[in-house]
């Protein structure tokens, strides 16, 4: 059996994903919608390479109060939230425990909203061909919070795209998308960091120096004051 060899750093997951997605780069209606912040610096090639307009998908995981690593769930735009089977009661969380965290996190996605994008509004998803990318998938929590966050605006065809996932959570995905292009789905799977050599965190500068770059690119030049949060 030939041996999964990981990727280099999320750029070249995004590359190697572009590949995959290449039947994509005639069509006029794609939007690639990335998932701050891991799944901009994949999503940023993706876009490039189909000549797609590139946006962001706001979503929080929602981590055990005493392993935060752990996703209990995850929650989205719009009052989206997703919680895993067994919560509450998982590992003993409480529903005040979930209740708390969700808060937290409602907070933290707003404050988001307001850093990244400013005043310019959301892209338009009614009627196109919409992939969302991240920069790989554990649970799948977040990426099925950022799925009923989409279909709420009735896409034309729904596509996740992510260069790594766990087998039973890729299994769930493929139900609730039009198209999944994973390249790895490897059955000894601990965590998504495993499958790079490079794996720093992406920070919020970083962020926004890609979505700037798309945005001006995309003919916005003009609304750029969604570059630095008010101190």
């Amino acid at each position: 059996m030939q041996e999964l060899e990981p990727f280099i750093d999320r750029v070249d997951a995004g590359r190697h994903l572009a590949g995959a997605l290449r039947h994509y780069a005639e069509r006029d209606d794609v939007l690639v919608l990335a998932l701050p912040r891991g799944g901009v610096p994949v999503a940023f090639p993706i876009a490039q390479a189909l000549h797609a307009e590139l946006d962001l998908m706001l979503v929080r995981k929602l981590g055990l109060p005493n392993q935060p690593e752990f996703a209990m769930g995850a929650i989205g735009s719009g009052g989206v939230c997703v919680l895993q089977p067994g919560v509450p009661g998982l590992m003993g969380v409480t529903q005040a425990e979930v209740d708390a965290v969700i808060a937290a996190e409602q907070s933290e996605l707003a404050r988001r909203e307001r850093h990244y994008r400013g005043e310019r509004p959301p892209a338009r998803l009614a009627g196109r061909c919409v992939i969302l990318v991240d920069d790989g998938v554990a649970t799948g929590s977040t990426m099925l919070a950022a799925v009923e966050v989409a279909r709420r605006q009735r896409p034309s065809r729904l596509v996740l795209a992510v260069p790594v996932a766990a087998q039973d959570a890729l299994q769930v995905l493929r139900g609730v998308a039009d198209e999944v292009a994973c390249p790895l789905a490897p059955m000894r799977f601990r965590a998504v960091g495993q499958w790079y050599r490079r794996f720093e965190q992406t920070d919020d500068e970083e962020v926004q120096s890609l979505v700037a770059q798309a945005w001006t690119h995309q003919g916005h030049a003009a609304s750029q004051p969604y570059l630095k949060e008010p101190r």
